[in-house]
C-alpha cells in the first residue's frame, strides 16, 4: 500500500506501519517475536538477521512515529531514558551541551553523574531567554538540548528562535517532546534537528509499557544512532513495538481530550485561591503567547497540554490533599488514560539537589497533575473534595 505523503494526522496514526500483512492479509500486522531469522546463505538474509539490529515490528513502530512529527528517520529504544542516553552517545569527552535548566530529573541524573564523569561539559540554563543560550555558547559546544515545555514547571523555550542560534553557530538543536507529543507539537517543523519522546508516555498512553523514540531527518544523524541502537543494544521488545503501534492509532483523540479536560480543570483551580496554578493555557501564565503559537494541532490550532502544576504551599495540606482523592492516583509517569498526581519535589526530581531544586521553584508543596480521559466533572469533584 503506497500512501499519500499529504495525508493528514490521524490517517497517518492509523495506516503508516500497519499496512495488511502480505502474507496472510491480516489487517493487524503480526508481532514478530523472534530473536534470529533464518538464512539461505553466507550474507544471504531478507534483510534481517537478528533482533538487536533490525526487527520488522520495531521498524514499522519507527516508521509510524517518524511520520507523525514529520521526520524521515525513527530510532526506537527501550525507555525514554535509553533514547537521550544514545543522544549524548555520538558525542566526544571534551564536547560541551547547553541544557534546559528545568529539565526532566532522570536527564539531570544521567548527564551529571554519568556523562560528566566521562569528560562531557554541561550548562543548565534558563531557555526561556534565548540570551542564557547565546552567552553560554563556547568553542566546544556542540549542541542544544531542551525540554519544552519543562517537567513540572512548565517553561517553555522558543523553538524556531532557538533554532536559528544553533544554525548560525553550528550547533545541532534536540527537543524533548515527551510533554505535547507529536500531536500538540513537531519541533523539526520549526528547526529543530532531533526529538525525543518517552514513548511511555502518550505515544504508549495506557501505562502499560516503557520505551522511547529520537526523530530525525538528518541521514548522518540517523546513521550514527541507529548505530548505537545496535551496538548498546537498549532497544524495546516486538511486543512492546506492537503495542505502541496500537496505541498511536487513537493519539490524536486521547491527547485532545486530555487537554481539553486539563484547560476546563486550570481555569477552574486557578479560582480556588492557591499558591500557584501554572498551565500555559492560562492568560496569567507569563508565556501564554508563545504557548498559543508554538503548540498546535496538525490542523492549528493552539492546544496548550494535558499536565497542571499547582502550589499547595504547606507539606500537611499537600498530605491532606493527596490522601483524599479517589480517582487520581498518587504515582510517578504521566500520558496515561488514566490521571495520575505526583509530587515533583520527591519523586520525579528526587535526585536533584534540594538546593537546585529551590532554586527553580520546585517545592515540597508543588504538585504535578497528569489529566486523564475520564469525565472531567468527576476529576474536578475529586479535586475540589481533597482540596
Amino acid at each position: 500500500m503506497s500512501l499519500n505523503k499529504d495525508l493528514k494526522f490521524s490517517t497517518i496514526a492509523v495506516h503508516v506501519g500497519n499496512t495488511a500483512d502480505p502474507s496472510t492479509g491480516a489487517i493487524i500486522p503480526p508481532i514478530y517475536a523472534t530473536s534470529t531469522y533464518k538464512q539461505d546463505g553466507v550474507n544471504m538474509h531478507k534483510g534481517f538477521d537478528y533482533s538487536r539490529a533490525a526487527n520488522p515490528t520495531r521498524e514499522r513502530h519507527e516508521k509510524n512515529v517518524a511520520a507523525l512529527e514529520g521526520g524521515a528517520y525513527g530510532i526506537a529504544f527501550s525507555t525514554g531514558m535509553a533514547a537521550t542516553t544514545a543522544l549524548f552517545q555520538q558525542f566526544n569527552s571534551g564536547d560541551h551541551f547547553i541544557i534546559s535548566r528545568n529539565t526532566y530529573g532522570g536527564t539531570y541524573r544521567v548527564l551529571d553523574e554519568v556523562f560528566q564523569r566521562h569528560g562531557f561539559e554541561f550548562d543548565f540554563v534558563d531557555t526561556r531567554d534565548l540570551s542564557n543560550v547565546e552567552n553560554h555558547i563556547k568553542t566546544n559546544t556542540k549542541m542544544v538540548f531542551i525540554e519544552t515545555p519543562t517537567n513540572p514547571l512548565l517553561e517553555i523555550t522558543d523553538i524556531k528562535s532557538l533554532s536559528q542560534i544553533c544554525k548560525n553557530n553550528n550547533l545541532l538543536l534536540g527537543v524533548d517532546n515527551t510533554f505535547m507529543s507529536p500531536y500538540g507539537q513537531r519541533p523539526l517543523e520549526l528547526g529543530a534537528d532531533i526529538v525525543m519522546h518517552s514513548s511511555t508516555k502518550f505515544i504508549g498512553g495506557q501505562s502499560d509499557l516503557l520505551g522511547g523514540i529520537l526523530v530525525t531527518n538528518s541521514a548522518k544523524l540517523a546513521d550514527q544512532l541507529y548505530f548505537i541502537q545496535k551496538s548498546a543494544g537498549a532497544t524495546p521488545s516486538a511486543f512492546d513495538c506492537w503495542l505502541l503501534l496500537r496505541s498511536t492509532k487513537t493519539l490524536a483523540l486521547r491527547f485532545q481530550r486530555q487537554c481539553d479536560s486539563a484547560f476546563i480543570l486550570a481555569k477552574w483551580l486557578e479560582g480556588k485561591n492557591l499558591n500557584r496554578v501554572i498551565y500555559p493555557g492560562l492568560k496569567s501564565f507569563p508565556q501564554y503567547a508563545l504557548a498559543k503559537q508554538q503548540q498546535q494541532t496538525p490542523a492549528g490550532q493552539s492546544i496548550f497540554g494535558s499536565i497542571i502544576s499547582i502550589d499547595l504551599g504547606s507539606i500537611e495540606y499537600r498530605d491532606s490533599f493527596l490522601s483524599k482523592l479517589k480517582i487520581f492516583s498518587l504515582a510517578e509517569s504521566l500520558g496515561g488514560v488514566e490521571s495520575l498526581i505526583c509530587n515533583p519535589f520527591h519523586m520525579t526530581h528526587g535526585s536533584i539537589s534540594v538546593h537546585r531544586k529551590l532554586s527553580m521553584s520546585i517545592t515540597e508543596g508543588l504538585i504535578r497533575i497528569s489529566v486523564g480521559i475520564e469525565d472531567v466533572i468527576d476529576l474536578k469533584n475529586d479535586l475540589e473534595q481533597a482540596l
